[in-house]
């Protein structure tokens, strides 16, 4: 089952990248695509290592952040990075097409809320290559945020804090003990909140306890939620043969949705280091060979770790949602009746750009 489950997210995903979903929309982003392209592949490789268990990641938010780290690196750690992601960060056009993105996400017109924010934090007196500054504003449209690693906590806790604003206290940890110490120069945020009523919402009273089967063929009784409406859907068949039907339930707001082939409630920190190295992306890993020459030449930079936090919460009503991706950049020492009873798989989308701001796979619940 878990096999077919890695194919499917994958399948699942593509389809939704590339506007094949019950609700696509004539006029999707190009910048949108490749973003999310990006984002499912690097999840695959994170459901390839997960074995069973529950996995929620944000496709969204892992591109947001290579695509910071990819103006302070150069030679092949940038090549790596541009290669694994298919677009170059600087080149023409692509930053003001991701800053679109960004208004057409926190566009009030999509009613259900949404917000997103990059940040990069860098040692108070890290010596930075000039120029560095004005040109991440000019592409990012956030300033370099000045911290000093040298006190450890402190440094921790503003990271910690501005996460913490900007999920909406959902996530208030990204950074446990030991994830930075003084020999920390960089760590570069996206923070990711929605908040999603259904258009359709489930009745409470038909909220009821059933059987989960899991994939090791084990049951376990957990509240589920259940409903009797029309849905949007359609099927597709995974390369080793197994068929989906895929359900849209949409938001009120009817510019996202969350597709679902097959109640959640689950906190999940990924490694995303593996999950990168096996897209390419080694040099920025090894403090050997990692190129942070765009950013600064006063010492030898690696990435010492990459993770995402994502917290999301469904219920009756809708689902609350939010992530949190982070690089920490270290110098070196010199159909009707709708009843989800076994592992499924789910996408949240903001249907008119085509942006996948959460995908993952319930194994159980």
């Amino acid at each position: 089952m878990r096999m077919s489950l890695v194919s499917a997210c994958l399948a699942l995903g593509l389809a939704l990248t590339f506007g094949e979903g019950p609700a696509s929309y004539q006029h999707q982003s190009p910048a949108a695509s490749l973003a999310t392209d990006f984002g499912v592949k690097v999840f695959q490789q994170v459901v390839q290592a997960s074995k069973d268990r529950n996995v929620v990641f944000s496709p969204y938010g892992v591109a947001s952040v290579l695509a910071m780290l990819q103006l302070t690196t150069g030679g092949e750690t940038r090549r790596q990075i541009q290669e694994a992601m298919q677009f170059k960060i600087e080149e023409k056009g692509m930053a003001p097409a991701l800053h679109r993105l960004y208004k057409e996400l926190m566009g009030p017109w999509n009613k259900d809320e949404i917000s997103t924010a990059d940040a990069i934090f860098v040692q108070r007196d890290l010596e930075l290559i000039h120029g560095f500054m004005p040109n991440f504003f000019r592409l990012f449209r956030t300033t370099v945020k000045q911290v000093d690693f040298s006190e450890v906590e402190r440094a921790r806790f503003i990271i910690n804090d501005w996460v913490k604003r900007h999920t909406k206290g959902m996530i208030s940890d990204l950074l446990g003990e030991g994830a930075v110490d003084q020999l920390t120069r960089l760590v570069l945020v996206n923070a990711l909140y929605f908040n999603g009523q259904w258009k359709m919402p489930f009745p409470e009273s038909n909220t009821h306890h059933r059987l989960f089967h899991k994939s090791d063929g084990s049951t376990v009784s957990v509240p589920m939620m259940a409903q009797t409406n029309k849905f949007n859907y359609i099927e597709f068949t995974t390369p080793d043969g197994h068929y989906y039907d895929i359900l849209e339930l949409p938001y009120h707001g009817n510019t996202l949705s969350m597709f679902i082939a097959a109640p959640y409630e689950k906190e999940t920190e990924i490694d995303l280091r593996r999950p990168l190295e096996n897209l390419g992306m080694t040099d920025m890993f090894r403090s050997s060979q990692a190129d942070f020459s765009s950013l600064s030449d006063q010492e030898s930079l690696y990435v010492s770790q990459a993770l995402q936090k994502v917290k999301i919460e469904v219920n009756e009503s809708g689902t609350l949602a939010s992530s949190s991706t982070a690089l920490i950049v270290s110098a070196r020492m010199a159909p009707e009746e709708i009843i989800m009873d076994r592992p499924f798989l789910f996408v949240v989308r903001h249907n008119p750009t085509g942006t996948v701001l959460f995908m993952g796979q319930v194994m159980e619940p």
